[in-house]
């Protein structure tokens, strides 16, 4: 009896130890999968990333390369000079710059408070049944393509501003030192002015819909605490709201403005596409992304189609910048909020 029941300990035992055995190669098998898998995924996203970074240096190399022959012939001298006439062969990028730089910043003018206090008022002030609305038809401003922006820019809106706005402009600052020069000539209709406020409404639906979800993430527990010490309902925003969504606001603008940095057809359409500086923002003028569009399948000589890569060179340029500031603005505030 003895033998038998040691014998039958012995079996118990083994058959333990193989269930045991069998149990940690699967648990085994488990792991190396999943530790493939995350291998795979590393790789992956490793891949991803230097793809990305391949790519926008092929865009950097590839700019450079053509934009070489204009700025070897014309130097510091192409961003400095008005001169664009194709017959001679005498190219300079000042009026493309200035009319990029002048739309955006008329339109970041307007979209950025306007965008600001829609985004304020759908979190904090409008009624629950009107809030969706709202939000959809902001949103529904984002999907409109730039192309029908233009057009309605050319037959509706220019004209509208040349026999309503433009005049008003021009007879109320007129005659007042130093603004004078800014609404002088005759209303074109067309001009900077009108690009900038195409660009500032096809800018409003991103400054809108990132500070509104910013807003939203503010907690409810800051404002209420806010209004319950008599805080008015600008002071809450001014001195809770934006102080806490601060980052994505900034965030929001930085999108804005490199929509209208690079935007194209819809300027194209509008702002007369003149090659000059002119201190009205009735005149026409142009914009670097407008200029291409309208030149580049005309470009005739290696002089010409470089003078233009060298445009989208300039305009790479002054986006990065931009998003540079911007990313160096919200490092140091994060850094201060610590």
């Amino acid at each position: 009896m003895d033998w038998a029941r040691r014998r039958s300990v012995v079996d118990v035992a083994l058959q333990d130890d193989a269930m045991i055995s069998v149990a940690g190669t699967a648990r085994a098998k488990v792991l190396d999968r999943l530790r493939l898998g995350d291998a795979a995924f590393r790789h992956l996203t490793r891949a991803a990333a230097v793809g990305v970074l391949l790519l926008l240096s092929g865009v950097i190399v590839a700019l450079i390369d053509g934009s070489l022959p204009a700025l070897r012939t014309f130097g510091f001298g192409f961003l400095v000079s008005t001169r664009w006439n194709p017959v001679t062969e005498k190219f300079g990028a000042l009026a493309p710059i200035y009319g990029t730089l002048v739309t955006s910043f008329i339109a970041m003018l307007i979209a950025v408070p306007v965008g600001l206090m829609v985004a304020f008022f759908l979190t904090e002030l409008c009624p629950q049944w009107l809030r969706r609305p709202i939000g959809i038809a902001i949103e529904l401003l984002a999907g409109v393509p730039s192309i029908i922006y233009g057009i309605w820019g050319l037959f509706i809106f220019a004209p509208f501003l040349q026999e309503t706005l433009q005049p008003l402009l021009i007879s109320t600052f007129g005659g007042v030192p130093g603004i004078a020069l800014l609404f002088s000539g005759p209303p074109y209709g067309i001009g900077m002015l009108t690009a900038g406020l195409i660009l500032a409404i096809m800018v409003l639906p991103f400054v809108t819909s990132i500070s509104r979800d910013v807003f939203e993430a503010v907690p409810a527990v800051l404002k209420e605490a806010a209004y319950g010490v008599g805080c008015t309902t600008w002071e809450v925003m001014r001195h809770v709201v934006l102080p806490y969504a601060r980052v994505g606001v900034i965030g929001g603008i930085m999108l804005g403005l490199g929509r209208a940095l690079g935007e194209t057809m819809a300027v194209t359409f509008v702002i007369g596409n003149a090659h000059r500086v002119s201190a009205s923002l009735l005149a026409p003028g142009t914009t670097i992304s407008a200029t291409i569009a309208n030149e580049f399948t005309e470009a005739v000589g290696d002089l010409y189609t470089s003078a233009l890569i060298a445009l989208g060179l300039i305009l790479f340029v002054i986006t990065f910048i931009v998003l540079a500031a911007a990313r160096y603005m919200l490092l140091r505030i994060e850094r201060r909020i610590g």
